[in-house]
């Protein structure tokens, strides 16, 4: 089938800077991104060169402060972009969403000064960031976690190993969650560490089924030396902080999720009407038509809903229920349309030649990333119902 190029997504975007953005990502999607995507996912190439242009490009700090690199752009925006680079690529859009939640911490809990001294190289300056709270032993129940902190004089002493870390050995900086004190959630410091300190190492990528070129891998932390001044918030503050970032982490992964359904969505619209079957394009059959038609309606439902919890975000309104909500909502809606895309291919869906059973492996991991759905439900039923009874 002859390559279509995607119809653009009709938004309404708050400011004229805003439409330039979209428009800039777009092109950027389509001519570095979108080109090779299939290629390098099938080898399992990290494309560090992609974000080392996303950064001189100016995307991965859109949503903080200008001050110190950002771009001052409103989580409605930036959600928007993601959903972009995830129409061309999930594993560049996703990592745009982790090194975005990997530094938020720093920027919302940070000094001043650590501000200063770190973020313009974090938003700016080709880093390339890794968020580590998940364990071996201790994946939705994050608060369990073993990796300890213990004070030497001016120093935090880290051992410990976390696990399914994106980014994992090419990450340039890792914010980490580890315990300095108690059992429990107010047991738990945030730190700053480098990825080049002695003692970080990582071990090979795990074997995925979807995303090939993004490695997630364990982290190992041996005796690493942190100093007091990398500390991130008061101690103790730690597991807070993780849950505030990983609320608007979850919008991240809600506005790719949809990314991957309106590129699975795209390929069967052009499949479907250039594909012809008892002399007819099998577009002009009913059945495939409402497939077409309830596809498309699932990803206009999942981005309005990702959007109007960004814009509480943006008005400084609670939104973690949303959030939840947004991201339940989106990754499965993801995974009917990948889903339902392949079944338009028939058997060619089947087939590496064609994208759709990649967005069907990938959409896959967005149910289960940044708390699986199981989660979500929890999260939105406590909201409605309050904590469970013990």
């Amino acid at each position: 089938m002859p390559d279509r190029a995607p119809q653009p997504v009709d938004r309404l975007l708050p400011t004229d800077e805003a439409r330039d953005l979209l428009t800039l990502v777009r092109d950027i999607a389509q001519r570095e991104v979108a080109p090779r995507a299939a290629e390098e996912e099938e080898a399992g190439r990290f494309p560090r060169e992609l974000f080392t242009l996303l950064s001189e490009s100016g995307l991965l700090g859109l949503p903080y402060d200008s001050e110190y690199g950002g771009g001052d752009q409103p989580y409605e925006v930036y959600l928007q972009v993601l959903e972009e680079l995830a129409r061309a690529r999930l594993t560049v859009a996703l990592g745009v969403s982790v090194h975005t939640l990997a530094t938020f911490p720093l920027a919302a809990y940070g000094t001043k000064e650590q501000r200063a001294e770190h973020l313009p190289a974090m938003l700016g300056g080709g880093l390339l960031g890794g968020y580590c709270l998940s364990e071996p032993s201790s994946g939705s129940d994050a608060a369990s976690l073993r990796t300890r902190a213990v004070r030497d004089g001016d120093d935090w002493v880290i051992d410990g190993t976390k696990a399914w870390i994106t980014h994992g050995g090419v990450a340039d900086f890792y914010t980490v969650m580890a315990r300095t004190g108690g059992e429990g959630a107010r047991g738990i410091s945030a730190f700053l560490v480098p990825g080049d300190a002695e003692g970080v190492g990582a071990a090979a990528p795990e074997k995925k089924m979807g995303m090939k070129g993004s490695p997630t891998a364990q982290v190992h932390f041996g005796g690493v030396r942190v100093p007091d001044a990398r500390r991130i918030g008061e101690e103790g503050q730690g597991f807070a902080i993780a849950l505030s970032a990983l609320d608007g982490g979850r919008l991240g992964i809600a506005a790719c999720a949809i990314g991957v359904a309106q590129a699975a969505l795209d390929e069967a619209v052009g499949y479907a009407t250039e594909r012809r079957q008892f002399g007819r394009p099998i577009a002009d059959f009913q059945g495939l038509r409402f497939m077409l038609a309830d596809m498309a309606t699932q990803i206009e439902a999942g981005r309005a809903l990702y959007l109007a919890a960004a814009r509480l975000r943006d008005a400084g309104r609670p939104f973690g229920r949303q959030a939840a909500m947004a991201k339940l909502h989106c990754t499965d809606t993801a995974m009917r349309v990948t889903t339902d895309a392949v079944q338009v291919l028939g058997g060619y869906g089947y087939t590496a030649d064609f994208p759709a059973e990649r967005y069907m492996r990938e959409a896959k991991v967005l149910q289960i990333v940044e708390g699986t759905n199981q989660i979500q439900r929890m999260v939105i039923a406590r909201h409605l119902a309050g904590p469970e009874t013990r």
